[in-house]
């Protein structure tokens, strides 16, 4: 345990707190843009104030980190985690503007189960940051999140043998390229997030 003479700035576990809950709200919101292309504008507006919300917190976060004396872990931990948790809001939000470009009628069935993996690592990803200042009871949310993207890399290689099968004329296997790996890029991210809380409670808990 350490012990230091000016108290430690413990304020960066709500924002933390914040940015996952942000990412779980991005997430849903374009899994919701997913499953409903009929209405994307409404749905990317949604989206895209996630993202500007993310931007927001990772401000935030950094402006505080660049004032504060006594940090709760590392300098560098605490950027790396609110440069993922902004990244990967990005990375949603760079699938729901590909999907406004492309112009597709109807989502492939792989997209939508990527989108489900999507929600499902995000809310693992809020339960594992609420238990980052206690540092305890992480691992059943890290394991959960590695078997997720598993899953999503699964996926990923499903989406592509459906896309060079023959079912799709050469556009449509262009348009639904970019947009799958968009997705497994957000998946991959989350994953990032959480190896890198793993190492925090490595090096302090």
């Amino acid at each position: 345990m350490r012990f230091h003479l000016i108290p430690t700035d413990d304020s960066f576990f709500p924002l933390f707190d914040a940015s996952a809950a942000n990412v779980a709200a991005c997430a849903r919101a374009l899994q919701a843009l997913v499953s409903d292309l009929g209405n994307l504008p409404a749905h990317l507006g949604v989206v895209q104030a996630c993202e500007a919300n993310g931007d927001e917190l990772t401000r935030t976060i950094l402006r505080r980190l660049n004032t504060t004396f006594v940090t709760p872990f590392d300098r560098e931990d605490i950027h790396a985690l609110a440069e993922e948790l902004d990244d990967v809001v990005d990375d949603m939000w760079a699938v729901a503007a590909l999907l406004n470009v492309v112009h597709v009628d109807s989502s492939l069935p792989e997209l939508k189960e990527q989108a489900d993996l999507l929600v499902q690592m995000a809310d693992e990803t809020c339960a594992l940051l609420s238990r980052l200042e206690a540092m305890k009871g992480v691992q059943p949310h890290l394991d959960a999140i590695d078997r997720l993207e598993t899953e999503g890399d699964g996926l990923y290689r499903r989406a592509l043998g459906r896309l060079f099968s023959g079912e799709y004329n050469a556009l449509e296997v262009l348009k639904w390229k970019d947009v799958v790996e968009a997705m497994e890029a957000a998946l991959n991210t989350l994953e990032d997030i959480s190896n890198v809380v793993e190492a925090i409670v490595l090096k302090f808990a």
